[in-house]
């Protein structure tokens, strides 16, 4: 019996349903664990934390479409050596790759997640935990398990400073100490001034970025807005129903009362007519009347 493989098994199966199912699963799966002699196993399974929904989402995404953790990998590994290279023309070219990316791969988790409704909350917790997955190969790695949202603070910070120079990147050391480069005019040396243009870049695909996570937002405000006024109109169309319906009671209410007067008034003739037929008949029989 491969111990291991059965636990993996065992949390792939309880990440892979849904979060309102997981906790009944959990504990049936810990109990089959010690059932089988397996107690470690049922203690990492009864430790398992249940997912939030946004975790739920990206684990169900990954699991129907593999293909998407592929992508995100080689877009993470494709950013942080041009981090590390500080090419900032290939910064700014993934940025634009990783904001497109980003993009799809929220609206298919949704769509494979059958969530046709979206709160900006859930729709943040998704995204950001994309990004976090793109740009964390360890969180990556937990993709299909996640129990929570993660986070993404960018990529400014992936890769070692380096200056950059002219030379390759693998080329042996000097066998002597290179003569220092003679200062420019102004004092500073061409790998100052490289390594200056090389951050200027960097910095410029951080802004390019950070537009993009602008941009998001705008669009989640504004979709929040249009379903704030989906609501407002909604509201108001119940409230003019409800006026109308009040009206409708009102008047029905009036003709019950009137019907109830009507019916009063009928009833008091009724007797009297009763009692004046039953005088009537008395003085028939009194006058000798058949």
């Amino acid at each position: 019996m491969n111990v291991e493989k059965d636990l993996d098994e065992d949390l792939d199966t309880l990440y892979g349903v849904r979060p309102e199912e997981f906790t009944a699963l959990r504990k049936e799966l810990a109990a089959a664990a010690r059932k089988r002699g397996d107690a470690e196993a049922a203690k990492v399974i009864a430790a398992a934390r249940r997912p939030t929904v946004a975790a739920w989402v990206v684990n169900h995404f990954i699991r129907c479409d593999p293909a998407a953790q592929h992508r995100m990998a080689e877009l993470g590994d494709a950013l942080r050596t041009a981090h590390a290279e500080m090419n900032g023309a290939q910064i700014r070219e993934l940025s634009s790759v990783h904001r497109r990316l980003v993009h799809e791969l929220v609206d298919g988790a949704f769509a494979s997640a059958d969530i046709a409704v979206v709160s900006a909350a859930l729709r943040d917790d998704v995204t950001a935990t994309l990004q976090a997955a793109i740009a964390d190969a360890e969180v990556a790695g937990r993709l299909g398990r996640l129990a929570k949202a993660e986070q993404w603070s960018g990529f400014g910070d992936f890769g070692a400073s380096e200056s950059v120079s002219s030379s390759p990147r693998n080329a042996p050391a000097p066998s002597r100490k290179p003569r220092p480069q003679e200062p420019d005019a102004d004092g500073s040396s061409e790998a100052d001034l490289e390594a200056a243009r090389a951050r200027c870049d960097a910095a410029a695909a951080e802004v390019e970025v950070a537009r993009a996570a602008q941009e998001g937002v705008r669009l989640t405000v504004t979709d929040s807005e249009r379903k704030v006024a989906t609501a407002r109109r909604h509201y108001e169309e119940l409230l003019e129903k409800l006026n109308a319906a009040e009206h409708e009671v009102n008047a029905a209410e009036h003709a019950l009362d009137a019907a109830n007067r009507a019916a009063r008034t009928t009833a008091d003739r009724v007797e009297a007519a009763t009692a004046e037929l039953g005088e009537a008949q008395a003085a028939v029989v009194e006058l000798g009347g058949q």
